[in-house]
């Protein structure tokens, strides 16, 4: 006799539903899906019980007649697939025709449907997999899905359900799940008669509103916006999102979500791409916070990858990790301008929104002349000079020229320094260089800024029009180092600083490795180097913006940074970029004179570095007259 068998078709389903159906909210998960696929813009869901006790999925779609609900409970029955040659278009939610027997033999269910063109309707009652009942009766167009008793006939399933909480918890987050991708359902859900959530369809114009009270951000959060980003004109992937702004707290992961042709999804790519997108934007430890959209054609992605199909795989990951990565950053700048302008000019834009980003559109730069854009022409530099130092106490405004580098009777020589080194441009006496757009010199409202003084040789007091700002000295220069040693690698080597005499270093076995691995990009970084013999080498210039160290803390701090890192390039690279920035900027408790601190601030204004420093700390905090009132209850 055989020992193989045949497993019997309710012990073949209880198997299947042990994949498809893991706890309550996979139930809501595929009921859900299946009356958006039916058209539904109307859909509730009821819960008592935790989600074993009662689930109900009200819908108002196309609905079916009594021989499509009885074909439904049928393994891989399906309306969506009629071909294999399907499989790769796929554009429903459901296809596999395996939801509905699972959920069936797991369950008491009952499922009541009714055609718009029929008078009546029909429902069909089931135990246990087996079809109890058959009927017609009176019943609203549309299908109503009710699951009882889940896992009733397995109770060692149930051992495995989590408390009451935390199964309406992962209840909850299906529901929004659906409300986030589809603004144009309206969506209500219920827990033991009581109104949880209620959503109704908005058109693009309160898409944001609606995404703020589902996600419940609050009110004043600060937003990045992304419509329908794509990497070029002929690219069929769109990239659209909205995230909290960098300083939102997030050590889990769990607060981003990302779909994927309105399919939700778990994709460590996807994961991993908005993170590098927000890289030198997050401290160390956070993640960012949002919701990810992604659309790209059926054929670029397999979504039959797992019966919940909550996993995919992209056919051209690469293509889809750099557009999600190019959005990201694209949107990120588009926010350095909504905060410079927030900050600095009274009444600015509301810090709680930036720029939409879309297919080929440019960062608008709230404080540049209309029709300027960010990126609209190669940037040039003009030198102008400041003959006179700026006396204490007096406004900058953007039309003067102030000296980033003052000569004073007390002069600050690591600043100095540091600000010679890090501009690209030998500095005259007194020399600033204002920012050009395509050879015009960009022309600014004046907004002026008063700085008050330092706090704690820390931090810069400066007072704007309606409120004043607490600047974070070492951040503020560390972005401006950062973002100018970039420029420099971008166009093929950081500045050098010549050694008047080459000085031999002695590194380890180690060292000398990880500088024959990554003996070009330590050139691009600065460093003039040739072996010597042994483990010695001769270092004949360092970068400029290094020059206060010695050439052996230069190369061993570039060769610790090199050994350390991850091997993404593009990441290694900002990393180390980002420690010379952070070597190089003023410290705190480092005292700067008064023209040295309005000599910062006027670098600021001349750049939009005014989120955070590339190691993800903010760089300055604003507060506004009517909150200073608050303090003193003079309101």
């Amino acid at each position: 006799m055989s020992r193989i068998r045949i497993l019997p078709e309710n012990l073949a389903n209880q198997i299947a539903a042990g994949e498809v159906v893991e706890r309550p909210a996979s139930v809501v998960k595929e009921l859900v899906e299946n009356s958006i696929d039916a058209g539904a813009t109307d859909i509730t869901v009821e819960v008592e019980g935790g989600g074993t006790g009662m689930v109900r999925v009200i819908d108002n779609g196309e609905g079916m007649d009594q021989d499509d609900i009885l074909l439904s409970l049928e393994r891989h029955a399906t309306s969506k697939l009629v071909s294999v040659d399907q499989l790769d278009h796929i554009r429903t939610l459901g296809f596999r025709g395996e939801a509905m027997p699972s959920i069936a033999s797991v369950s008491r269910m009952t499922v009541t449907s009714r055609l718009p063109t029929r008078d009546l309707g029909s429902r069909v009652e089931i135990k246990f997999g087996k079809v109890v009942k058959v009927h017609e009766m009176g019943a609203a167009p549309g299908t109503v899905v009710e699951v009882r008793d889940l896992f009733g006939n397995l109770p060692a399933r149930r051992k495995f359900l989590k408390s009451v909480r935390t199964e309406l918890a992962h209840v909850e987050e299906t529901v929004l799940q659906y409300g986030l991708v589809r603004p144009d359902l309206n969506i209500r859900y219920r827990v033991n008669n009581r109104e949880v959530m209620a959503v109704s369809a908005v058109d693009s114009d309160r898409l944001e509103s609606r995404l703020k009270r589902l996600l419940k951000f609050p009110p004043q959060a600060t937003m990045i916006n992304i419509r329908d980003y794509s990497p070029n004109e002929d690219a069929q992937v769109k990239v659209a999102g909205v995230f909290l702004e960098p300083d939102a707290v997030d050590h889990s992961g769990v607060g981003l979500r990302a779909f994927v042709n309105g399919r939700p999804v778990r994709d460590r790519l996807l994961r991993h791409a908005v993170t590098e997108g927000f890289r030198n934007y997050l401290m160390k430890g956070r993640l960012p916070v949002g919701v990810l959209f992604l659309k790209v054609p059926e054929t670029e992605v397999d979504v039959n990858v797992h019966p919940t199909k909550q996993e995919v795989r992209f056919r051209r990951p690469s293509v889809i990790h750099q557009a999600i990565v190019a959005a990201l950053q694209q949107g990120l700048v588009g926010h350095q301008s909504i905060m410079k302008a927030a900050l600095f000019q009274p009444g600015g834009a509301d810090p709680t929104t930036s720029a939409f980003i879309g297919r080929g559109s440019q960062v608008a730069d709230p404080g540049r002349s209309p029709g300027k854009l960010a990126g609209q022409a190669a940037v040039e530099t003009e030198k102008t000079c400041s003959p006179l130092p700026v006396p204490r106490g007096r406004l900058i405004d953007r039309k003067d020229s102030v000296p980033f580098v003052a000569k004073t009777s007390e002069p600050s020589v690591a600043y100095d320094r540091i600000a010679e080194s890090a501009s690209d441009i030998p500095p005259g006496p007194l020399c600033s260089t204002p920012v050009s757009f395509g050879g015009v010199t960009r022309q600014e409202e004046s907004h002026p800024v008063r700085v008050i003084g330092q706090l704690f040789d820390t931090y810069l007091l400066c007072q704007v029009e309606d409120g004043f700002l607490v600047i974070d000295q070492h951040a503020a220069q560390e972005r401006l180092i950062f973002e100018r040693l970039k420029k420099q690698y971008e166009r093929g080597a950081v500045v050098r600083q010549g050694l008047l005499f080459p000085e031999t270093v002695e590194l380890s076995p180690a060292e000398l490795t990880v500088l024959e691995n990554f003996a070009d990009r330590i050139a691009t970084l600065g460093l003039d180097f040739q072996e010597f013999g042994g483990t010695t080498v001769v270092i004949k210039a360092v970068p400029a913006i290094l020059g206060h160290l010695s050439p052996g803390e230069v190369i061993r701090e570039l060769l610790a940074r090199f050994g350390s890192t991850g091997p993404r390039a593009g990441a290694q690279t900002d990393a180390i970029l980002a420690g010379m920035a952070c070597k190089a900027a003023l410290k705190a408790n480092h005292r700067l004179t008064v023209v040295e601190q309005e000599a910062l601030v006027a670098e600021m204004q001349a750049n939009d570095v005014f989120s955070h420093c590339p190691h993800g700390r903010p760089v300055a905090r604003k507060f506004t007259g009517a909150e200073v009132k608050k303090w003193f209850f003079r309101t």
